[in-house]
């Protein structure tokens, strides 16, 4: 049996089907109401149901599909008109815009018949009083299609040229294609001039700015404003994803991967949107897609990426290399079929530009997380293909400039050498720099080194290697035998030093091993007297005698080599090591101002010599040091300072966490903007370290807030969401996902998605529900109420805000206790359960703010009045609403007068505040004044009309509230003066 009997039955499946996502499922659906509408035996319900079915599939891949039931639906206007009320009327001649765009985007439909059509178009517009704007504009798209530059200018000035009416699309959709068509004619800054008012906001529709934003991608990037480019992807993308039928729109987000380094998110754009490579239903959008598609694996297979897996049609396996060969044939072959019908290059040519192109940006991170491509990092080497002797000579250059990737240099020495008959100095230095390269396991190498320097004739440099290899024994936590063994090679070196048998550089080499042995030293007693040892804290002498040792041998370092350093850049590395290394003993006894002074001395000292990558760690120490003491515009200036020295020489988890630091000091600071920069680089190394899941999240975290702080909500909204998937209460703490989903929530609330915001909220309010201190937990409580309220969920926001009213009174906060309660007033009065259990509601609310006022002391009073004055003008436009709830007069004018008696005690309570309840005061004021109305005394209403306006004589009329108070009492000396009451809000 039919579930559908009569045709508000039937709007009612048709109203809900359209709230269904788009795609196949709906446009099935749409098929089954038709035949239910059939059965009705009802001329309309079959005409609703046949305009329902076409604008489903016109919104869908289906699009092909969209033309029978246009047909049948002219054919029955052609036979009995009629049978149409007004809005079908309209919306069959709205569809006739449809049609002659969906012509033309199927290949196989001849251009005559589609110029035919616009001639019918044109005919039906005038015979109906349409204006010509929608068909001139129809037409200009045809002639943009198929190349005929000459009439799509002729076209495109006739359709704005005409009146707009109500077959015009909105302005929204018509400036986009405005735009469309000033980046075609290669004006990009014209189009984004006209895209304006779509992108703020001023003009929307069910698919607008969603097409703005991805049509603005490719000119934002051309004219290099990238910032705003990653903001329109990030707004954009997650208006298109859940569309269907926006597979043009979701075409530019694929392609703005392309061009800005970011092809393996690409990849995870198309591997949510498979069926888009092979979906016929609408081959225009198709050959978008297809194009795009081959510009990205075009892209990935030049970076040496053409064998990595990517989603394709077909079920099968696709490689990268693979499907871009596939989407090109593809693209070329559908551009091909559509220069075919209209006899023109034009779609050819378009779409062999968009498959060339080249990447507009080398990187832009997104601050969203992606998978990053399994391929390894070329390191900056030396070719190998220049003969052993140049490359010994490089490595030589590297390791004795200390270059950053000196030991690459001499792996490769290495490599070439194999099993060549090298002199022993040759190999010694081999040996020694691959020990360097492989830490605790390269020990037995320093030794080999030793014996080969001194094989050499180097007793010096055979002395270096073995305090090399102390050293290394020392940081994995053999401090004390690894002194006994350094000291006695200081001793040797020493005595060598002293009868010309070595240089200065090795001295100083065995020097600095010793001195970084006892600062080893130094350190471990300190941590020791730190948390001690089985309880017991260490004395501390020790840790003086500790960094007295350790600071003995650092200046006997600066004694050796400061003021010699001309001509042997590693001589002056060495004094800023040991400058270095007093600032932290200054830092262990307690000196900061000194610590921090000697670490910028020494990493100033680097950067002069021409190594800033080793002043790196220094800047930061400066930076923490500043924090500590609250100076964190010196961080900020610090860890800048760090970035530009460290450049490309730090590694990407390195990178990452400095980004990441800069942008928690310059949140703190209140620069968000500058924040977010960081921030989204921070994301960026992370993700390029494979550190995505831990530094990424708490980057993305970060840059959520911050993007929130600076009102772009749809962007922090994807942004958390990313750093969601990552952050757990296991890694990262209960505080950090709470905060990130809290964020997410007023994001979402700013966006108008009030369920999704109270899931969020709900969530983060579950998490925090276990914290000793309950704060949160009753705030996240008390907002969740209200994104369920505003989400029309009334019985879900009701117990959300009982729930928070519970938590704010165990916390004694009666201002929001009494909020919660007049919320759930509020509530109860539009739900079924009526006025009686709102008026109690209100009733309570009034009772705990009354108590609580009676207890408060100093400031506390003034807020709480302030919130009793609030709460009786509320009881009193509850009451005034209800009052319609009363079936006699008389009731009615009890409830007035019940009303009028709270006003009269706001108005008392604002009084009593003085300045700071002015404006509180005059509104409940005027409230009273139309209350006063209602119950027919309008002399009393015009004596509180002219109250208010003598308390604003000669305030300031820029104030927006004495305007607007002043404005509406003048409206109520108009109402009493003739008897009337003209409503208000």
């Amino acid at each position: 049996m039919s579930e559908i009997t009569d045709i508000d039955a039937l709007r009612q499946a048709l109203a809900e089907n359209s709230e269904r996502p788009e795609g196949p499922a709906r446009n099935a659906r749409a098929e089954e109401l038709l035949a239910e509408a059939e059965r009705l035996d009802v001329p309309l319900a079959v005409i609703e149901a046949l305009g329902h079915q076409l604008k489903v599939c016109n919104h869908s891949s289906q699009k092909d599909r969209m033309f029978a039931p246009f047909a049948r639906l002219l054919r029955m206007w052609d036979e009995r008109p009629g049978d149409f009320d007004e809005h079908e009327t309209h919306a069959l001649h709205w569809a006739f815009k449809w049609m002659t765009a969906g012509m033309l985007d199927q290949p196989h439909i001849p251009l005559a018949s589609i110029e035919k059509w616009l001639g019918e178009m044109e005919r039906r517009y005038r015979l109906a009083g349409h204006s010509e704007r929608a068909v001139r504009a129809a037409e200009f798209g045809v002639a943009a299609h198929v190349g005929d530059i000459p009439r799509a200018r002729r076209a495109y000035a006739a359709w704005l040229a005409a009146d707009r009416d109500r077959m015009a699309d909105c302005p929204a959709c018509e400036l986009h294609e405005r735009g469309v068509w000033q980046v075609r004619c290669g004006r990009d800054a014209e189009a984004l001039a006209l895209w304006r008012p779509v992108l703020e906001g001023e003009f929307s529709c069910a698919h607008e700015p969603h097409s703005v934003l991805a049509s603005s991608l490719a000119p934002l990037l051309r004219l290099g404003r990238v910032d705003e480019a990653r903001a329109h992807h990030l707004r954009g993308f997650r208006l298109v994803r859940p569309l269907e039928s926006m597979r043009s729109a979701y075409a530019g987000h694929v392609e703005f991967c392309a061009l800005t380094g970011n092809e393996t998110r690409g990849v995870e754009l198309l591997a949510e949107r498979p069926a888009y490579l092979t979906d016929a239903g609408h081959p225009r959008s198709r050959l978008d897609f297809l194009a795009v598609v081959a510009l990205l694996l075009d892209r990935l297979t030049e970076r040496g990426l053409g064998g990595q897996p990517v989603p394709g049609p077909d079920g099968r396996s696709w490689t990268a290399r693979e499907l871009a060969a596939y989407a090109r044939a593809e693209a070329t072959d559908l551009a091909a079929r559509f220069d075919r019908r209209n006899g023109t290059f034009a779609v050819g040519d378009r779409i062999r530009a968009r498959m060339d192109q080249r990447p507009l940006v080398e990187r832009l991170p997104l601050g969203v997380r992606v998978a990053r491509p399994a391929v390894a990092p070329v390191a900056p080497e030396v070719s190998e293909e220049r003969g052993l002797p140049a490359l010994l000579a490089e490595a030589r250059r590297q390791s004795g400039t200390l270059r950053p990737h000196a030991l690459q240099a001499w792996a490769a020495v290495a490599r070439a050498a194999g099993d060549t008959g090298l002199e022993p100095r040759d190999r010694a230095e081999i040996a020694d720099h691959e020990a360097m390269a492989r830490g605790a396991e390269g020990l037995p190498l320093f030794e080999r080194a030793a014996r080969l320097y001194a094989e050499a004739g180097d007793p010096g440099e055979a002395l270096a290697a073995r305090a090399r290899a102390a050293y290394v024994r020392a940081l994995e936590g053999e401090v004390e035998p690894a002194l006994a063994t350094v000291t006695r090679l200081y001793d040797e070196v020493l005595a060598l030093y002293a009868d010309e048998g070595t240089e200065l550089r090795q001295t100083a080499a065995v020097a600095m091993s010793r001195a970084r042995i006892l600062m080893r030293r130094a350190h471990a007693t300190v941590d020791g007297d730190a948390g001690g040892v089985n309880g017991v804290r260490r004395s501390g002498v020790a840790v003086r005698e500790a960094a007295g040792g350790a600071e003995a041998a650092v200046r006997e370092v600066l004694a050796l080599v400061e003021g010699r350093g001309e001509g042997d850049v590693r001589l002056t590395a060495r004094a800023a090591e040991a400058r270095g290394m007093l600032a932290e003993l200054a830092g262990m006894t307690g000196d900061a101002r000194r610590a921090a002074e000697l670490f910028r001395r020494s990493a100033d000292a680097y950067v002069a010599a021409g190594l800033p990558w080793f002043a790196v760690e220094y800047e930061v120490q400066v930076a923490a040091l500043a924090h500590q003491a609250g100076d964190l515009a010196g961080a900020a200036d610090a860890l800048r300072a760090a970035l530009e020295h460290g450049g490309p020489y730090v590694e990407p988890v390195g990178r990452a966490q400095l980004h990441l630091q800069l942008a928690e000091v310059l949140g703190a600071l209140d620069a968000p903007a500058e924040a977010a920069g960081h921030a989204f680089e921070s994301a960026h190394w992370a993700d390029e370290a494979g550190e995505g899941a831990t530094v990424g999240a708490w980057a993305r975290q970060q840059l959520g807030g911050f993007l929130l702080r600076r009102g772009r909500y749809a962007e922090a909204a994807e942004v958390l969401r990313s750093a969601l998937a990552d952050l757990s209460p296991g890694t990262h703490g209960d505080e950090a996902v709470v905060q990130a989903r809290w964020w997410l929530g007023d994001c979402l609330a700013e966006l108008g998605e009030h369920r999704a915001a109270a899931g969020e909220r709900l969530a983060a309010a579950e998490l925090a529900r276990h914290w000793p201190e309950q704060q949160d937990h009753a705030t996240l409580a008390h907002l969740a109420a209200e994104s369920l309220g505003n989400a029309g969920l009334a019985a879900e926001a009701d117990r959300a805000y009982a729930r928070a009213g519970d938590l704010w009174r165990a916390l004694g906060n009666a201002p929001f206790l009494v909020r919660s309660l007049r919320a759930r007033a509020w509530l109860a009065l539009a739900g079924e359960a009526g006025a009686a259990p709102a008026r109690a509601l209100m009733t309570e609310a009034v009772r705990e703010c009354e108590a609580a006022l009676a207890a408060a002391r100093g400031a506390e009073r003034a807020e709480l009045a302030a919130e009793l004055g609030g709460t009786y003008r509320q009881f009193a436009e509850l009451l005034a609403r209800s009052a319609t709830e009363e079936a006699e007069d008389t009731a009615i004018r009890a409830v007035f007068e019940a009303a009028l008696e709270q006003m009269t005690r706001a108005v008392a309570v604002f009084t009593t505040l003085g300045a700071a309840g002015l404006h509180g005061r005059t509104g409940a004021e005027l409230g009273a004044g139309w209350l006063e109305a209602d119950l027919g005394r309008p002399e009393r209403a015009e004596a509180r009309a002219r109250a208010v306006l003598a308390v604003y004589e000669g305030a300031d009329d820029a104030d927006e509230t004495v305007r607007a108070r002043r404005e509406e009492a003048a409206q109520m000396l108009q109402a009493a003066r003739e008897g009337t009451d003209p409503g208000r809000d």
